[in-house]
């Protein structure tokens, strides 16, 4: 039976298609442009419109090259042609596309020995022309040098032109334009020299090659005839450029893209093309996807109104998006006091579904820069829930994070050589000194690398604040540098754990073109999404489509978080980003959002010493103000220490991943009798109540029996 499926499929390439997807699929040869919401089946129809045109005898598959930007997009365009019995079509992305017929066409072009590929070594190379300028030569700098000069050649940009086109385009690393361009053209030269090319070349020589070479042209020509371009809204002017050299003024080209989700502007990416289709092919067929195949129609809604408030979008261009699964539970909106309650939440809700039955691989974390995912590794690490971290070096592989932990290793070691407590600096103040070595500033800098380094930095910081805090809340200990860098190593070597499959941590622009049955967005506040240096119109919507793209990934659960502050007891100063305004049901928004409590609604906590009303993340865990007396029972928080030990050793994991010292002395000062009065201590949920929750009331009763 699955053979006589197969085989019928196989000759009739419609065969399943919604009428959209088959009016776009059997559209004749010539220009086809698909408008292709998320979800519609885009990669389904354009596979199935090549496998119709070769059933057709319109092409022979070897005269197609359909080019994506991803080689996992590639790689599942391949598999579906073959799985359609289309065998001999190409499926590259442009670089690999143009790397190839570069390296067919170099003889006839060139003439001598084929110039290497700049890989690895690009950075050092931007370094030497850095030099010999004199331009600062630090990692970041040279970063985003790297960065800029990626994105001037992806615009046909050259360093003559740079700093107008710098100027205009309000283009800011940090160095006056002219230094860039001056950067620029070093490199260039250096690269030239050297017989190099880097993967900007592959585009822009394969283009000149086919331009200014008419055997070559008309070579490649007659072996390609039909071109297909997914994710046509992300493409840059080297692209279209290469693009136009491949046709060669013939029309046979289907594009598919989606304007709403264009997100890699500052690499370069235009929808100009897309929206300019049917200007230049005036007879183009246009077919617009909206039958979203992969959401509920509950994330549906709530992504259509996010996307409706986007700014300056043609009429023609906009798709909403119309559910076609099941109903399934409404998304969920959430405000915290501070970044670690809300990762703590969102471990606790992830631990839920696991345990419901959604696997871990099917559940993402996604938040807006790599450099919040470490509090987020650690929530999970605590929650027991396996993980892994897409799209980014996870926090403690990432360079900047590696030299300010060696770094600190030596002026932990120099303070245990001399005496911890002859310091009166407090622990902040000495780990800002120590990182400032390492290029950490109070104040955050300008350039896209030197940010995305800064926040590593910031976060080690911000590290400090917190355990000096914990440390207040044990009876006014003040932490070591030495112990500083302890929970630095018990932190690092809990969350590198083999590679698993277990629940995503990305970027929202290394999710595109993913999905998941549930996706928690977080750190939804403004200054984070939009991040704080959108600062222009074009900007912030462009960050608007990215948050659309988070929604979109979600196939039934979806919940978005924001946090009030960034540390425990931090000052509630955020705002909940501007992209949720109208979004979020009234009934969860008196005044702002309700937040998960175990107190009954609208209840305070309050100090239970002095009646105040407490304010910090770690008051509400300890049920006390940090300044008021503790009744802190010593000895039941050792034995609880030593059972905590005994646990881990047998688990396996450290110790704070059992439970952190700050919980361990809510416990030792409420001391609960029952599961209920164990729960009701902020940082022990339902999951570790089960798990541990007998042991800790034997270890509180048996401390009872002995006179306490």
């Amino acid at each position: 039976m699955a053979s006589t499926q197969r085989s019928t499929r196989l000759r009739d390439p419609l065969d399943g298609l919604d009428p959209e997807q088959r009016t776009a699929a059997s559209a004749p040869r010539g220009p086809v442009c698909v408008l292709a919401g998320a979800g519609t089946g885009k990669t389904r129809t354009i596979t199935r419109r090549i496998a119709y045109l070769v059933r057709q005898g319109h092409v022979a598959p070897t005269q197609v090259l359909a080019v994506t930007f991803t080689a996992r997009a590639a790689g599942e365009l391949r598999a579906r042609l073959r799985q359609l019995g289309v065998e001999g079509a190409q499926a590259r992305t442009f670089h690999a596309a143009a790397l190839r017929q570069l390296r067919y066409f170099w003889p006839r072009v060139v003439g001598d020995t084929q110039w290497d590929l700049l890989d690895g070594n690009k950075l050092r190379l931007v370094g030497h022309a850095a030099n010999k300028l004199g331009l600062p030569t630090e990692t970041e700098v040279l970063r985003d040098l790297a960065s800029e000069i990626e994105w001037a050649k992806a615009s046909l940009v050259g360093p003559d032109e740079y700093p107008t086109v710098a100027r205009t385009r309000r283009r800011d690393i940090g160095h006056p334009a002219e230094r860039v361009a001056e950067a620029y053209r070093t490199y260039e030269a250096l690269k030239n020299e050297r017989r190099l090319l880097d993967f900007d070349d592959l585009l822009l020589h394969t283009t000149a090659a086919l331009e200014e070479h008419r055997g070559v042209a008309e070579e490649f020509r007659d072996r390609y005839r039909c071109f297909v371009v997914d994710e046509y809204q992300d493409i840059t002017p080297a692209q279209q450029r290469l693009l136009d050299a491949w046709l060669g003024g013939r029309d046979d080209v289907t594009v598919v893209g989606d304007v709403n989700q264009t997100i890699y502007s500052f690499g370069g990416a235009s929808p100009r093309p897309l929206l300019n289709f049917t200007r230049r092919y005036p007879d183009a067929t246009v077919v617009r996807l909206e039958r979203d195949y992969r959401s509920t129609p509950q994330v549906v809604e709530l992504a259509n109104r996010v996307i409706s408030g986007a700014r300056g979008r043609p009429a023609g261009t906009r798709l909403r998006l119309i559910g076609q699964r099941p109903d399934g539970p409404r998304p969920t909106f959430a405000e915290y006091d501070d970044e670690p309650a809300e990762a703590a939440a969102v471990a606790r809700q992830v631990r839920s579904l696991v345990d419901t039955g959604v696997p871990a691989g099917e559940i993402a974390v996604l938040f807006r820069v790599n450099a919040q995912s470490e509090t987020y590794e650690r929530a999970l690490a605590e929650a027991g829930v396996p993980y892994q971290v897409r799209g980014g070096e996870r926090f403690f592989q990432r360079p900047e994070v590696r030299q300010a932990m060696s770094t600190l290793r030596t002026a932990a070691a120099a303070e245990s050589r001399t005496s911890a407590a002859a310091s009166s600096a407090e622990l902040p103040a000495m780990v800002g000194d120590v990182l400032a070595t390492v290029g950490w500033t109070p104040r955050q800098p300008s350039g896209g690398a030197a940010r995305e380094r800064w926040s590593g930095l910031q976060a080690l910081y911000e590290l400090a604040e917190e355990l000096t805090a914990e440390f207040a809340a044990l009876a006014g200990q003040r932490p070591t540098l030495t112990r500083y860098v302890a929970e630095l190593e018990q932190r690092a070597a809990a969350q590198h754990p083999p590679a698993v499959d277990g629940v995503t941590l990305a970027s929202l622009h290394a999710a595109k073109g993913l999905e998941w049955d549930a996706v928690f967005l977080v750190g939804l506040a403004d200054g984070t999404v939009p991040i704080q240096h959108a600062t222009t119109d074009e900007a912030v919507e462009e960050e608007r489509r990215l948050f659309y793209v988070g929604v979109t990934r979600a196939r039934e659960h979806l919940a978005l978080s924001w946090s009030l502050s960034r540390s425990p007891g931090g000052r509630p100063h955020r705002r909940r980003s501007r992209f949720l305004h109208g979004l979020v049901p009234e009934a969860e928004v008196p005044g702002r959002v309700r937040r998960p409590s175990r107190r009954r609604a609208g209840a305070r906590a309050l100090c239970r010493v002095c009646g105040r009303e407490l304010q910090s993340t770690l008051e509400v865990k300890v049920g006390r103000c940090v300044d008021c007396p503790s009744d802190l029972d010593e000895e039941l928080l050792e034995r609880l220490r030593a059972w905590r030990a005994e646990k881990a050793r047998e688990l396996k994991i450290p110790a704070f991943v059992v439970f952190t010292d700050a919980t361990l002395v809510a416990i030792a000062e409420q001391r609960p009798s029952d599961i209920h009065g164990l729960v009701s201590i902020s940082g022990i949920g339902a999951t570790k109540a089960e798990r541990f929750g007998e042991d800790i009331l034997a270890v509180v009763d048996g401390t009872a029996a002995g006179g306490h």
